[in-house]
């Protein structure tokens, strides 16, 4: 799992990095004239809000900055579900950590560890964990990477399921390709030496996905992180196409297309996937 988990020894978890994914499972303002009405300047703050928290793990009361519902907009989602929003990342802010603890998880999950997880957590994580974080107004791409670093770090050492881990590496995948396309948008020298790390760290953070989902199916039931069964299938199915694995790509799409319970809209996105799919396995010969 080399480099999932780098940079943590910032906050005195020197040891988290060798540690196994799988191993259970063996995986600008504008101004008008006088009579031209000016166009209103969204700030990334006018999007978020402070929501507060008990840490499950420590018991301390926390704020983290939370997206208000339904305030972003929109664009259009990638071919593996990246939801792509106007004037702000969401996927920075999913993420929720104490800084007191070190305890970090997605919003989904973390209001529910057991008591032996927290055990674990408070041994592994909490014991060397450097409380050096502050609340921002926002975070940077930085920041909220290192956040989801330590948010897997938390879900490897409470022995969490394989679909948790995955669903972090994915939302981290989505997080390092947003931030790819803000610093090309951007055309700083500065960034562009950036971008070719941050495509290898994609590129890792979304085959552990892929791992994770495919070990997942074999042992969990469904709903999965929110998840119906089709959408998961699919996300495998492009994941999969991602990293040349095309047999099982074929197959799960194959599967979708024919299901009797899979939606209009999930078909048609089947469909795309099976072009691009029919055109690689075509250019490889």
């Amino acid at each position: 799992m080399a480099g999932l988990l780098d940079g943590l020894e910032n906050f005195g978890l020197k040891d988290v990095e060798s540690m196994e994914l799988y191993e259970e499972q063996a995986q600008a303002k504008q101004a008008g004239t006088p009579s031209t009405p000016k166009v209103p300047v969204v700030s990334e703050t006018d999007y978020l809000f402070d929501k507060s928290y008990d840490c499950p793990v420590c018991g301390e009361k926390i704020k983290a900055r939370t997206l208000r519902a339904g305030k972003a907009r929109l664009l259009h989602s990638d071919m593996d579900l990246r939801p792509v929003y106007e004037n702000i990342e969401p996927l920075k802010y999913d993420v929720i950590l104490c800084p007191h603890c070190g305890y970090a998880a997605l919003s989904r999950f973390f209001s529910s560890p057991t008591s032996s997880q927290v055990k674990e957590i408070k041994a592994n994580i909490s014991e060397a964990f450097k409380a050096s974080i502050k609340e921002q107004a926002t975070y940077t791409y930085e920041e909220a990477l290192y956040r989801y670093k330590l948010s897997l770090a938390n879900t490897i050492v409470k022995h969490g399921k394989p679909s948790e881990k995955a669903y972090i590496c994915l939302k981290t995948g989505w997080l390092l390709r947003s931030w790819q396309e803000k610093l090309t948008a951007e055309k700083t020298p500065e960034g562009e030496k950036k971008l070719a790390g941050l495509k290898e760290q994609e590129r890792s953070f979304l085959k552990n996905a892929l791992d994770g989902f495919l070990a997942a199916r074999e042992n969990e039931g469904y709903p999965m992180c929110g998840m119906d069964e089709t959408t998961v299938e699919y996300l495998i199915a492009v994941l999969a196409m991602e990293f040349d694995q095309c047999d099982i790509s074929s197959r799960i799409i194959s599967s979708i297309l024919a299901s009797p319970i899979a939606s209009s809209r999930m078909k048609d996105k089947a469909r795309d996937v099976k072009e691009q799919l029919l055109a690689k396995m075509k250019d490889k010969g």
